[in-house]
């Protein structure tokens, strides 16, 4: 019956959204700790994982279209599980449908929460790495566009830690 794989197809996104989430989680602490090593073993399984996803997406849809066209609906419309809820009308199946949903839906918001944070502490390593080497090496002159003599202002730009005239 479709809508019991449906179901079944729902529980297995959520257990790979839940295995993601616990992988963002522990992202967040190996981004902090500049562990280099682990955050490409963690992308790897990410990577490995998303795949999974995509396959199980796919298998949705599948199901999801049998499903209309089990209930008459000859259409390739690409339904949301709430619409498609509307097409159950047995209380047990659709409460079933819609629990999977809601715990999927939870699990997803929680999972993009963790990754806007990773996102963020990213892009800050990223900021503190650029503004270190600036330090080091000082900001590059501004002498090489054309600028009128007139116009040239006499400061000079602090070099950094090395001298890269020398």
């Amino acid at each position: 019956m479709p809508l019991e794989r449906l179901i079944g197809v729902l529980e297995q996104l959520d257990q790979k959204h839940l295995i993601l989430l616990e992988l963002a989680k522990s992202k967040k602490k190996i981004v902090m700790e500049n562990n280099m090593d682990s955050l490409v073993q963690h992308l790897n399984q990410e990577s490995r994982l998303l795949k999974q996803v995509e396959q199980l997406e796919e298998a949705r849809m599948e199901v999801s279209y049998e499903l209309l066209r089990e209930r008459g609906i000859k259409s390739q419309l690409n339904l949301t599980i709430t619409e498609l809820a509307r097409l159950v009308f047995d209380p047990e199946d659709k409460n079933k449908l819609l629990s999977v949903q809601s715990r999927l839906s939870h699990t997803l918001s929680e999972l993009k929460e963790i990754n806007e944070i990773n996102q963020k502490l990213i892009e800050q390593s990223l900021v503190f790495i650029d503004y270190s080497l600036d330090l080091l090496v000082g900001r590059p002159n501004q002498e090489m566009t054309y600028m009128h003599p007139d116009q040239k202002s006499n400061q000079h730009a602090r070099p950094g830690l090395f001298d890269t005239k020398a």
